[in-house]
Parts: C-alpha cells; structure tokens; sequence
C-alpha cells in the first residue's frame, strides 16, 4: 500500500454480480493493476483496494445481500477490514453485502415506488474528508442509479452524521436522510447506491465517478491525509 503508482484493485464476483466488467474498466483507465476475485477466494493481503460490484449476488434470494454475506470471501473482506489492510468500496449490490454482514449500519429495502428505477441522479457531497472523497472540486455529483432495494433505512432512524458521505439532491427511493452513500466508523470501508464505475467515460454521459476513483488513489499513493 501506498506503493508509488503501483497500487492492485481486487473485484469479488459472486454468482450473479453483472457490473463487474463495468468496475474492472472504471478502475483501470483510473490507474489501477486490477484481479478479479471469486466469491471462494480467501486471502486479500495483496490488495490496496477491495471492490464489490453491484449485480443480483446468488438471485438475490431471501433478501438482498443475504447469502453472499455468507461466502468464503466475506470474512477475509471483514479481516481485512479489521487490520486496515487498505479500501473497500462497496456498490448497489455490495453495499447491500456489506450492510448484511454488519461491517455498515443499517439495511437496504425495497424503494417506496416498489419499482426498480434506473436513472441519473444528482448526489450531494457531505464529508469532503475521506479517503473516498477528497479534494474534489465539486459538490454535486452526476451518478446514475439501478436498484428496486436502494432505500437505505436504520434503527430508530440514529446514524452519525459524519458516516453520511453522499446525500441525493431529490430521493428517489425513499432512503432515511436522503442518504446516498455512507462511511463505516473507521473510514475505510465506503458503501453507496449510485453507480460511480458508470459515470467514469464521456460517451457514458458523466464523468464524475472519477472524482471517488481519483480520491481513493490519492489516499492510497499517500498524496492526500485524511483526518479523522
């Protein structure tokens, strides 16, 4: 980690993850060596960057998220976590992941449309100060969305404001606080719904899913500090 420019991305793939392709070209042409890992895989020390993509991990059976929470890989990904081994940015499907196994607060449901909505959304940038999101420029991202279960909900509706990181300009599913994207306690391990491995080319309409890219090489080529 923090290895000059020579940083590795790792991309789990669960049965049924679809957008791993999509995360593979986002993270290259924004400088990253990057492995495909399949969900039986169990050792993740090589990596400075963990991604879990978005997709219908196993058919998205019992509940979103819920069985792949139970994949070999998920506890190296919490070991990983735990010994501050380097990112792990979780999107759509493994932000679901990544709520069912408790490593983030709360859960996603159903949105309250009960359809499944597929658009660009404006996101609001809350937290400039993590590894995540650093030294951007902007405040309001352009990020495209595809989820029936993005509404993002918590008990008793209690979570830390500085675990919010994206808010959307206008909810689209119902999310408590508008919350978009969300940091976990220790700032290693970002969650969020909109897709930023879409917006990474301008054929694809936006461009800001560079800006998470860029952040996360910053923090991890130690060009940017994070206080926290």
């Amino acid at each position: 980690m923090k290895n000059g420019n020579l940083l590795t991305a790792g991309i789990i793939v669960f049965p049924g993850s679809n957008c791993d392709r999509d995360a593979y070209f986002a993270l290259t042409i924004n400088g990253f060596n990057v492995k495909y890992i399949w969900h039986d895989f169990n050792q993740l020390l090589d990596f400075d960057l963990v991604f879990i993509p978005g997709g219908f991990s196993y058919g998205d059976y019992l509940r979103v998220g819920a069985l792949a929470r139970f994949s070999p890989v998920m506890s190296s990904v919490e070991k990983y976590i735990l010994n501050k081994r380097g990112l792990v940015l979780g999107v759509c499907n493994g932000f679901q992941i990544l709520t069912e196994a408790g490593v983030l607060p709360g859960v996603l449901t159903v949105n309250t449309s009960h359809r499944f909505i597929c658009k660009d959304v404006e996101v609001e940038i809350i937290n400039f100060d993590t590894p995540f999101i650093n030294n951007v420029q902007k405040k309001i991202l352009t990020l495209p969305i595809a989820h029936k279960e993005g509404r993002y909900i918590v008990i008793d509706n209690k979570l830390d404001p500085t675990n919010i990181v994206l808010k959307y300009k206008e909810n689209p599913n119902g999310s408590f606080d508008d919350v978009a994207g969300i940091v976990n306690e220790g700032y290693n391990v970002f969650g969020l719904m909109p897709h930023p491995e879409r917006a990474c080319h301008s054929v694809l309409g936006s461009e800001d899913g560079n800006y998470i890219f860029q952040s996360i090489r910053r923090y991890l080529t130690g060009a940017e500090s994070i206080n926290n």
